[in-house]
């Protein structure tokens, strides 16, 4: 199968989520059209997904194409944004059967996650070589209202919006492969399909710095701390653990896309784990800890 033939192959398993009333002009043009909301900023990011670094090398495709248009999109839920549209860049070594199959796959995938957040996948680029994954994603935040980490108060509150470490649970018991997509251990469903959290925005609405969790809560935490020129007191026993988690795992296990915000106000319905202080560095029970979590330089996954 040639590269034009592949192109009208992913546009028609992209179907419905290669649209959207703010898309001008899609897939199939030299560049996407899009329209912006009068009064809006523009939110952006990118992020890249390699085998054997961000998702095992024998992962299925589909799961993979999900995992990677929700963990892309977090950064846009993190600054309080409305996600509006992605452009996917795919790098794969063939187009023989099993590549054709393989692209099919990760593109239902992709277009599975796309519709649950409501966002259009509107063009990218396809070449020849080595697998390699790249998401570029886009929203908008009302004018000067976007969250970012700096802003955090001592006093401040610290919360989590959902349970954390059952995907790092998953990679710490090497739990990840082989798996089915359409059978998978809570651990599994974890790490192959979080959810972007655009569902806490309201919340966000008051904060006063906010980060997604994607390398561990420590870790992320303190870069909201060096932006914030604070430092962080931590209870063990509220932060909230999913399936099979052990407090390390919580802690610095990353994969977890669940939101990290600070606020000044006590938000009832939110997990409540600390607060920010005057003295800098982070403690848990009082204890200090070192900033650690995931590192994009580690060891590789293993299949």
């Amino acid at each position: 199968m040639k590269e034009f033939q592949v192109i009208e192959l992913i546009k028609e398993a992209l179907a419905e989520s290669a649209e959207a009333d703010w898309i001008r002009v899609g897939i199939g043009d030299d560049a996407a059209v899009v329209s912006c909301s009068p009064g809006m900023d523009i939110v952006s990011s990118i992020d890249s997904f390699l085998p054997g670094r961000h998702f095992p090398v024998d992962a299925p495709a589909d799961l993979v194409g999900y995992r990677a248009i929700m963990a892309s999109f977090s950064d846009l839920a993190a600054m309080g944004a409305q996600p509006k549209y992605g452009l996917v860049s795919l790098t794969i070594d063939g187009t023989n059967q099993s590549g054709i199959d393989w692209i099919s796959d990760f593109t239902r995938g992709c277009s599975s996650a796309a519709n649950k957040i409501g966002v259009a996948l509107c063009g990218g680029n396809m070449s020849r070589g080595a697998l390699s994954i790249s998401i570029s994603v886009h929203g908008e935040v009302d004018k000067n209202k976007a969250c970012q980490r700096a802003g955090g108060q001592p006093g401040d509150f610290i919360y989590v919006s959902g349970p954390l470490g059952s995907a790092a649970a998953c990679v710490r018991r090497n739990d990840l492969v082989p798996v089915e997509s359409h059978n998978l251990s809570p651990t599994q469903e974890a790490f192959y399909r979080p959810s972007a959290r655009f569902d806490m925005s309201k919340y966000l609405e008051s904060a006063s710095s906010a980060i997604d969790i994607s390398d561990g809560l420590v870790q992320d935490l303190n870069h909201i701390l060096e932006r914030s020129c604070c430092g962080a007191s931590l209870e063990s026993n509220l932060i909230p653990l999913g399936d099979s988690a052990e407090l390390e795992d919580g802690l610095f296990g990353g994969d977890d896309y669940e939101l990290l915000f600070t606020s000044s106000k006590d938000l009832a319905s939110v997990d409540k784990i600390g607060r920010l202080t005057k003295e800098l560095g982070i403690r848990v029970d009082g204890e200090a800890v070192d900033p650690r979590g995931f590192d994009h330089f580690s060891i590789e996954f293993e299949s």
